[in-house]
C-alpha cells in the first residue's frame, strides 16, 4: 500500500533534514577566487553600495530574495502551533517560490505574537531582502501588520492569505462570469466567511468593478449588517471587517439563509465541510449560479451537491477536483514580476493584472465549466503573469527600473526554465 502524503512528508523531512538549502552561484576554482569573492576584493562592492544603496539590488542577491515571515499563529488548519512548528510550512512555501517563480525565499518564523514587534522586526530586515511574504498570521492582526509594513518599507510586502487568495479567486471568477454571461457591475456576490481571504477578496472585487452595494459578507454569526449587536465591538476589534459592514449589504439582510437570495456568486472561505453550505441555500440563488467553495481539505459543499442544487460552475481549493483556486498560480509570478522591476510595493492593480492574465490564458486555451483557471502544471502561464505584474508596476510608478512586457516575459521564462532544469536533475536519495 502506497504511503500517505503525511507519511511521505515525515519520511522526506527526516531523510533530508529539511526541504531547502543555500548554494553558491559562482564557481570557485582556486585561492584567487576567494580574494575576489571575499576579502580584499569584496570591499570594492561594499564601497559602491555605500555610495548608492540601490546598487544592493544590482551587486548582491537581494534583487531575487524574499523573506517568508510568520509568527506561527494560523498555520494551515492547525491554528496557533508556534514558530518552530511553522517552519516546515515556510520551507514548503520557499520551495514553491523557487520552483514556480525562480524566487529565492528564506523561511523566517519569529518568536513574537505582538503585531508591533513583528512590524519592527521585519523593518529591521529590509536591507537583506527584495520583498517580504507574510504567511499564516492570525486575523485581524494580519491586516494591521500588512498595512503598517506597506507604509514604512520601500520593498514589496505581501500577505498571501489576503492578496494571493484574492488574486486567484478573481482569476477564476473572471472566466466564470464570462461563461455565464454576467457583467461585473451587475453581479451580486455573497462572501461566505469574513476572515483574511474574503476581506481582501471583497476589496479586490470592488476595484475590479463589482460594487460594494452588490455584496453581502457573512461570518459565523451571520451577515454583516448595520445595527448588528456586535457592531461597536467589531469597530474596535476588527475595523477591517467593520468597514465591510458599513459598505456592503445595502438591504440590511440579517439571516444567512436569506443572504443567498438573488445572488449570482458565492465565494466561501470559511470552515471545512461538508454541510457548511446547504444545497437548499444554493437553490435560492439566481439562475446558473457560481459557487466557489474554497475551504480545505473539504469544501463547504461538495461540487456534485452544489451542481444538483443548480450551480453552473463550481470551484474548490482541491487539486483532485476541477477548477482548483490555488494561490500558487499567483504568489510566485507576482513576486517574479515585482522583483524584476525592483518594485517598491505590490498594489491591488498589480494583483488584478495577474488575475486578468491568468483568465486570458484560459480564454486562449478554451475555457469551460470545468476549466476556469490554469492548472499549476501549465508552466507557460507563470512568465506571462510575471510580465503583466511588472508592466503594471512600471505604469503605476512604483518600479525602480522600466522594462517592457516582452523583456519581462523573456527574462522570467528563461529563469523558470533554468530553475526547472536544475531541480529536474535532482533525484531522491
Amino acid at each position: 500500500m502506497s504511503p500517505t502524503p503525511e507519511e511521505r512528508a515525515l519520511e522526506i523531512s527526516q531523510k533530508y533534514h529539511g526541504k531547502i538549502q543555500v548554494l553558491p552561484k559562482v564557481p570557485i576554482k582556486g585561492i584567487d577566487d576567494f580574494a575576489a569573492l571575499y576579502t580584499p576584493g569584496v570591499a570594492a562592492v561594499s564601497k559602491a553600495i555605500a555610495s548608492n544603496k540601490d546598487l544592493s539590488f544590482e551587486l548582491t542577491y537581494r534583487w531575487n530574495v524574499i523573506a517568508v515571515v510568520t509568527d506561527g499563529t494560523r498555520v494551515l488548519g492547525l491554528g496557533d502551533i508556534g514558530p518552530e512548528a511553522a517552519m516546515p510550512v515556510m520551507e514548503g512555501k520557499a520551495l514553491l517560490f523557487k520552483y514556480l517563480g525562480g524566487v529565492d525565499a528564506v523561511p523566517l518564523p519569529i518568536r513574537t505574537k505582538d503585531p508591533d514587534k513583528i512590524v519592527e522586526t521585519v523593518k529591521y530586515l529590509e536591507p537583506a531582502f527584495g520583498g517580504i511574504n507574510l504567511e499564516d498570521i492570525e486575523s485581524p492582526k494580519c491586516f494591521y501588520v500588512l498595512e503598517k509594513l506597506r507604509e514604512i518599507m520601500e520593498i514589496p510586502v505581501w500577505h498571501d492569505d489576503q492578496q494571493g487568495t484574492a488574486g486567484a479567486t478573481l482569476a477564476g471568477l473572471i472566466t466564470a462570469l464570462e461563461l455565464t454571461g454576467r457583467n461585473p457591475r451587475d453581479t451580486r456576490v455573497l462572501l461566505f466567511g469574513a476572515g483574511a481571504a474574503n476581506i481582501a477578496t471583497a476589496r479586490i472585487l470592488n476595484k475590479f468593478g463589482i460594487p460594494y452595494d452588490n455584496m453581502i459578507v457573512t461570518d459565523s454569526r451571520g451577515p454583516l449588517y448595520r445595527g448588528r449587536p456586535d457592531e461597536e465591538e467589531m469597530k474596535v476589534e476588527n475595523p477591517w471587517k467593520y468597514e465591510l459592514l458599513k459598505k456592503t449589504n445595502k438591504d440590511n439582510v440579517s439571516s444567512t439563509e436569506k443572504a443567498f437570495d438573488g445572488m449570482d456568486v458565492v465565494i466561501a472561505a470559511s470552515k471545512p465541510g461538508p454541510g457548511v453550505i446547504k444545497p437548499e441555500w444554493i437553490k435560492r440563488m439566481n439562475k446558473d449560479p457560481i459557487v466557489f467553495a474554497l475551504a480545505n481539505p473539504v469544501p463547504e459543499i461538495w461540487p456534485d451537491e452544489a451542481k444538483k442544487a443548480g450551480a453552473k460552475i463550481v470551484a474548490t481549493g482541491r487539486s483532485d477536483l476541477p477548477n482548483q483556486v490555488n494561490n500558487s498560480l499567483i504568489f510566485p509570478a507576482v513576486f517574479r514580476g515585482a522583483l524584476d522591476v525592483r518594485a517598491k510595493t505590490i498594489t491591488d492593480e498589480m494583483v488584478i493584472a495577474a488575475a486578468r492574465e491568468l483568465a486570458a490564458y484560459v480564454r486562449e486555451k478554451g475555457a469551460s465549466e470545468d476549466y476556469i483557471i490554469p492548472r499549476m502544471t501549465e508552466w507557460e502561464v507563470y512568465p506571462r503573469v510575471a510580465a503583466a505584474v511588472g508592466v503594471t508596476a512600471v505604469s503605476q510608478g512604483v518600479a525602480r527600473i522600466r522594462k517592457t512586457f516582452e523583456e519581462l516575459h523573456e527574462s522570467a521564462k528563461a529563469m523558470l526554465e533554468r530553475t526547472r532544469r536544475t531541480l529536474a536533475s535532482m533525484e531522491y536519495i
